[in-house]
């Protein structure tokens, strides 16, 4: 059997996600390559990422690869993936998930994040509406780039924090730099954090496909993430909204679901949380919470960010 071709991005973070899904596939007996495409998010460093003005930024040439035949598995972070996916591409696994916090990295071993003149860099305008919420003395700057650039710029005295994944510190092995862990009730994470998704062509060898899914997928994050999902392809949101989504199980085994909508100067913060004793209807749940939020005032929020981008 010829090689599974691994599409990901070149950066040692999504490297290091490529290596794991390689490392999964040659346990079950399966040969891989790792194929490296860059794409437009990669490339286009000087803007924010809401004024790029293109979904999937992260994953446009991976899907396009996919197409083509040029790779047979493109690999994501899972919250980079766009809440709709094309026709003729699916979504055919979600790996295990890491903690989802965000996390503040810095190399001052003493960071106060209650001091006046503190500077944050984030790309995320999630994380920049919460900080405004949470943390209105600090001020943001815009921190592009992947994880080893964020943190050289860190240390040239461009920010006196980084506010991160906790995924991605910890599996590029910073966790030495953790000065602060966000608590997820307050610093809701964007839908699919921690996770890495595996997309495929649909015409892939249905055998081959379901070989792939066993030795990759994580049936809980799975259903998790359709939930969140779910939520995010409702309110028709992207990393450019901040919006944010964490299901998760409680201890009778239930899937909960905490979702909402924060404006962009942090004042304005919608959230709702349910639970299902019915896995099957996670979409479902994704889809309500989604609507209620948008009916108590979410829509208003998004019609406001829309129109302050246009301006």
């Amino acid at each position: 059997m010829k090689p599974i071709r691994i599409g990901t991005r070149g950066s040692k973070l999504a490297l290091w996600q490529a290596n794991h899904v390689a490392d999964r596939l040659q346990q079950r007996g399966l040969a891989t390559e790792i194929v490296i495409i860059t794409t437009k998010g990669d490339v286009v460093l000087d803007r924010s990422l809401d004024k790029i003005g293109a979904k999937g930024v992260f994953t446009e040439e991976l899907e396009i690869s996919l197409r083509t035949g040029h790779i047979d598995l493109a690999v994501h972070s899972a919250k980079d993936v766009q809440s709709t996916i094309p026709d003729d591409l699916e979504l055919l696994a979600f790996m295990e998930r890491e903690q989802v916090n965000d996390v503040v990295v810095s190399f001052d071993p003493n960071l106060d994040l209650t001091r006046p003149d503190l500077v944050l860099g984030t790309s995320s305008t999630r994380r920049k509406a919460m900080l405004q919420r949470y943390y209105p003395n600090a001020r943001t700057a815009e921190a592009r780039g992947n994880l080893q650039t964020r943190l050289r710029k860190l240390e040239e005295g461009q920010y006196h924090a980084l506010v991160l994944a906790y995924a991605g510190v910890h599996r590029m092995e910073y966790d030495d730099l953790i000065r602060h862990v966000l608590p997820a009730t307050q610093f809701v994470p964007a839908a699919g954090q921690g996770s890495v998704a595996i997309e495929c062509a649909r015409n892939l060898q249905p055998e081959l496909k379901e070989t792939l899914r066993q030795a990759l997928d994580h049936a809980p994050t799975h259903t998790a993430l359709l939930a969140e999902r779910a939520f995010l392809r409702t309110m028709e949101g992207g990393c450019s909204i901040p919006s944010f989504a964490l299901a998760t199980y409680t201890p009778e085994g239930a899937l909960q679901l905490h979702g909402g909508l924060i404006s962009l100067n942090g004042e304005q913060y919608i959230e709702e949380t349910k639970s299902i004793t019915n896995q099957a209807e996670a979409e479902t749940l994704g889809v309500q919470i989604a609507e209620s939020v948008l009916q108590r005032g979410g829509q208003e929020i998004l019609d406001d960010i829309r129109a302050h981008r246009v301006a």
